[in-house]
């Protein structure tokens, strides 16, 4: 658990830094430059990350039970999962309503993910891991809306043909994943 934990702290923190101190990051970037800056930041979030995905591992060799989720609470958690796919679609599908409305979808994505394998496992390891993701979910799409309104941010407006392609893509890369790629990475098969 240690090893999760440390990765977490990495990952999560590293990822925090627009939320703690948006300020010293600016001014961290304008004094070493904005390559450098870049470089670190990935190099500790794939430390993190490998660190996440190691200590997830060990955890899971050794569950400690906390609840026994309903049996109904796989198929929310397919349903919410789905969002979250037609969610980070929007993340990278220009000109969608989805982004129009709700800004940051790719952070309403992790939370909402998160939520979907809190409420769909009750075991330590997924509470520390998805627990930790739906918290800086939550503070980080606090942050990036106060700087939004900061900011003045103003968000092109979305098109039909814009909102369909973000669907699609989102139901298909969920499909991809909910069916063959969960099982075949994660080892547990969501659907099937």
């Amino acid at each position: 658990m240690a090893v999760l934990i440390l990765g977490l702290v990495l990952f999560l923190g590293v990822h925090s830094v627009r939320i703690v101190a948006d300020g010293w990051r600016t001014a961290t970037i304008a004094r070493v430059g904005e390559l450098p800056w870049k470089a670190g930041y990935a190099v500790l979030s794939i430390v993190g990350f490998v660190l996440i995905v190691w200590g997830f591992g060990l955890a899971r060799q050794q569950p400690v039970q906390l609840w026994m989720p309903p049996r109904g609470m796989r198929h929310l958690a397919a349903l919410l999962t789905l969002i979250a796919f037609v969610l980070l679609a929007a993340t990278y599908v220009p000109r969608n309503a989805i982004k129009a409305r709700l800004h940051h979808p790719m952070v309403l994505a992790v939370k909402v993910w998160a939520l979907a394998h809190l409420l769909a496992a009750g075991n330590l390891a997924h509470v520390v891991l998805f627990g930790a993701f739906l918290v800086w979910a939550a503070l980080s799409f606090r942050a990036a809306r106060a700087r939004d309104r900061a900011a003045g941010t103003v968000y092109a407006a979305g098109t039909a043909a814009g909102t369909g392609i973000t669907v699609a893509v989102g139901v298909a890369g969920w499909a991809l994943f909910a069916f063959w790629a969960h099982g075949a990475l994660i080892g547990v098969r969501p659907i099937g």
